[in-house]
């Protein structure tokens, strides 16, 4: 049977299960708490069952899924490794919060796909290696570029981790009552299942089946709620009424537009952050390791078409949520008296007039005239992250969707903490302990190797998660300002100038990341911004920098060898599979 007929057969029973359910609620048979646990066990089963069935003692298999992953498919394993629980959980709060300011998100994350359709993708498949550090190594000649580079993937990939986890607490803790530590924990053995056997090969054909729960999951309430006011089950289509709407009310309650004022200011930091998630987007190290498990140079290029495709469905629904969850708010709390609120505002707040409600609430009611009326004012929101997580029970929709959205969330989180882990157990076991430590390793040491690693990666990042962050999306910014300022020039310099020697790229890759960083802590710690741009925005100094460093030491040193400048050049073209290179198994 074809994998096309396989996750047909899957997607009509995940749909056939989820009407069953939302029937059983109906008829009064199980409780909102079981419908949760329900949700929960089925999906982290059939991931647990995929990545059982997928396990590898193979080297290849386990690291790029032996190179035979079809286009259409690695196109929606990348966009559910990408559409993390920023993307879930957050994008739709950053556009209610912000407005327009929000879409440099979407902008940006967008374009990156681009720049690695056009800089890197196809490139990088014809090199044909394994890691990002594989390259580095081989392109810049020697272990040191080796070494710089699977420092700064671990460095990224931490911290974009960190925030996957926390959005694991999170969903746990709001469906399924449990603590946010304990939670973070549970959702740790769904990361592991899914990867630990397999590898690459197991988190490809997971994240498929991730992939397609979490898009149903995302689009399914807002699609009811068009369907509810407008008759219309298209809400990327009638959400501009809705848009009127909310401006005709917010004109009613004196409330000025942010957006109108387009300072300067606002203005540089808005293209900053959209310039940072595109070169974040085209270096980060899980979403490049992607395309090395294609057949062809060709089909690693077309599965980047596809993964654009997959990831518009969920950003052109975006902004819909956003409009749909504030017109909801203002028309169904704003102006009503604070003791005659609905009950969903006790169970998503973290306390109401001063009185705690909620450990993990997103936002709290207070009432600073004292009229005890709620005015919009009142309702201060501490994590925009209730757009997504509460709008169904904001809404009034069955339970049942609520239970939806969890499925969907934790699939995300899942999905992108299984290809950051795979990339922090590959780059310590493959590229330090094989290539560096211990070159005879035999395959069984070396697989075994990987799977410790993953484990110890996986615990190490569930720790620090505890430590708790308010904003996911934030979080991700700096993982992406991290790997544009460190990998994006050095990859785009090693393909494209064969003057770039091992001394310029270390010097690059290190100063770039530093720069970020710094930048980062400055900013977040201190609020020191260099230009006016935010920490968020790091990336459009740090990028820059490489690339100039790069260029200038390269002249300093040097030039590559001839064999080196003849594979640079020979990439340039990609045609063929994989060149045969020394070191490339």
């Amino acid at each position: 049977m074809s994998w096309g007929k396989i996750f047909a057969i899957y997607t009509g029973a995940f749909v056939l299960f989820t009407i069953l359910l939302a029937l059983a609620e109906y008829a009064q048979l199980i409780p909102n708490r079981g419908i949760a646990y329900t949700y929960l066990v089925v999906t982290i089963g059939v991931y647990a069952l995929i990545g059982i069935l997928s396990r590898t003692a193979r080297p290849d298999q386990y690291y790029v899924a032996g190179r035979g992953v079809p286009a259409f498919f690695n196109g929606m394993a990348t966009g559910a490794d990408w559409m993390s629980a920023a993307s879930f959980i957050s994008m739709a709060g950053a556009l209610y919060a912000t407005g327009y300011d929000g879409l440099a998100y979407v902008s940006g994350w967008t374009g990156g796909y681009v720049l690695l359709a056009i800089f890197l993708a196809p490139f990088l498949r014809k090199f044909g290696a394994y890691t990002i550090p594989d390259f580095l190594a081989l392109r810049y000649g020697g272990n040191a570029a080796r070494v710089v580079g699977l420092l700064m993937a671990i460095g990224a990939s931490f911290t974009y981790l960190i925030a996957q986890i926390t959005g694991v607490g999170i969903i746990m803790g709001r469906f399924l009552g449990l603590d946010f530590n304990v939670g973070a924990f549970v959702g740790l053995a769904g990361i592991l299942v899914c990867s630990m056997l397999g590898g690459m090969r197991a988190v490809t054909w997971t994240q498929v089946a991730q992939y397609i729960i979490l898009i149903i999951a995302y689009i399914t309430p807002v699609a009811m709620l068009s369907w509810k006011h407008f008759a219309v089950p298209l809400p990327e289509f009638t959400y501009g009424q809705v848009l009127r709407e909310i401006t005709t009310i917010e004109q009613q309650l004196g409330v000025q537009k942010l957006w109108v004022d387009m300072a300067p200011g606002g203005m540089l930091n808005w293209f900053a952050l959209c310039f940072c998630m595109m070169v974040g987007t085209a270096g980060l190290p899980h979403i490049l390791m992607r395309y090395y498990t294609t057949p062809s140079v060709k089909q690693a290029r077309d599965s980047v078409g596809w993964s654009l495709f997959f990831i518009f469905l969920l950003y052109f629904t975006a902004p819909a949520y956003a409009a749909f969850a504030k017109w909801t708010v203002l028309t169904d709390v704003i102006g009503r008296k604070v003791t005659e609120l609905p009950q969903w505002v006790s169970r998503w707040g973290d306390s109401i007039l001063g009185t705690p409600t909620n450990s993990l609430g997103l936002f709290d009611i207070v009432d600073k005239n004292g009229d005890g009326v709620l005015q919009l004012t009142d309702f201060v929101i501490k994590s925009t992250d209730f757009v997504v997580l509460a709008t169904p029970e904001i809404a009034g929709l069955p339970f049942v969707v609520t239970g939806l959205v969890m499925a969907g969330g934790l699939a995300a989180a899942l999905s992108t903490a299984d290809g950051l882990l795979l990339t922090i157990s590959n780059a310590l076991s493959h590229d330090l302990y094989y290539k560096i430590v211990n070159p005879h390793a035999s395959i069984v040491k070396r697989l075994t190797t990987a799977r410790i690693l993953l484990v110890v990666a996986a615990v190490a990042g569930a720790y620090v998660a505890t430590f708790r962050i308010n904003i996911i999306v934030a979080v991700v910014a700096y993982a992406f300002a991290l790997a544009g300022s460190g990998f994006f020039p050095a990859l785009v310099m090693g393909i494209f100038w064969k003057r770039a020697n091992k001394q310029g790229a270390i010097a690059g890759m290190v100063v770039g990341f530093l720069t970020a960083l710094v930048l980062i802590v400055l900013g977040r710690n201190w609020g020191i911004y260099l230009f006016g741009i935010k920490e968020i925005g790091a990336g459009v100094i740090g990028v820059p920098v490489g690339f100039l460093v790069i260029w200038a030491v390269s002249l300093m040193y040097p030039p590559p060898d001839r064999q080196t400048q003849e594979l640079v050049e020979s990439v340039r073209y990609p045609r063929g599979t994989t060149l045969k290179v020394a070191g490339v198994e």
